[in-house]
């Protein structure tokens, strides 16, 4: 994919360099000039010295051909700002900001960034999630609040225990993401078996989270 990350800071160096290292093509902007100078000493990727609200700057970064727009700058305006004119003006399909403060994260949702990432919510999720006895914690939600990204914790006595994820069946338009079983991270497959005390991250339309509940621990 062509992604272009705007923002330089420590998110943005780290998003370009994972995102070139699994063989995307990356270009980064960022509008301070010492900033840019020692990103493009240390990645392999083009580099543009700019404001990304501008939309002659992202004119030369590529918006036309970019798959995919990531505005994590420490601005919440100049990350909403962006993502609109990748919107109307570049017909980017797809947009990831960066939130800084919570309160904004519904403002991005009404208009129309794809994925608002709050990552203060996010990390008070998982903390909120090992401090109680919820059965299912939504990390995170975007498409303007339809789709949720959630984490289940398979009890002991869940029915789908020692099944593979094929023979398993699941709400539509809901999808096993990742697998966390201790320290290891596993990616499923049809032919994974999943264990008591799995932890499930799952993607689902909010309105299927119960049935998801249901097929994974069987309650909702």
């Amino acid at each position: 994919m062509y992604i272009v990350v705007i923002g330089g800071g420590k998110i943005g160096y780290f998003l370009a360099q994972k995102l070139y290292k699994d063989k995307h093509t990356v270009v980064l902007v960022e509008k301070e000039q010492d900033a840019c100078e020692q990103i493009a000493k240390s990645l392999d990727i083009l580099v543009i010295h700019g404001d990304g609200s501008d939309a002659h700057v992202l004119e030369d970064a590529g918006l036309a051909r970019a798959d995919v727009v990531a505005a994590v700058t420490g601005d919440d305006e100049d990350n909403l700002i962006i993502c609109q004119l990748s919107k109307e003006k570049f017909n980017v399909s797809r947009t990831v900001a960066r939130v800084n403060d919570p309160k904004n994260e519904r403002i991005f949702t009404e208009l129309g960034v794809d994925v608002p990432v709050d990552a203060t919510g996010v990390i008070a999720k998982m903390i909120e999630e090992e401090v109680s006895f919820s059965d299912l914690v939504t990390l995170m939600s975007f498409r303007r609040g339809k789709l949720a990204i959630v984490r289940i914790d398979l009890p002991e006595d869940s029915p789908i225990i020692n099944h593979k994820v094929q023979d398993i069946t699941l709400p539509p338009d809901s999808v096993l993401v990742s697998i966390i079983r201790g320290d290891e991270v596993i990616v499923p497959k049809g032919t994974t078996v999943l264990k008591a005390m799995d932890d499930i991250v799952a993607l689902t339309l909010v309105e299927n989270e119960k049935q998801l509940l249901q097929s994974l621990i069987g309650k909702a």
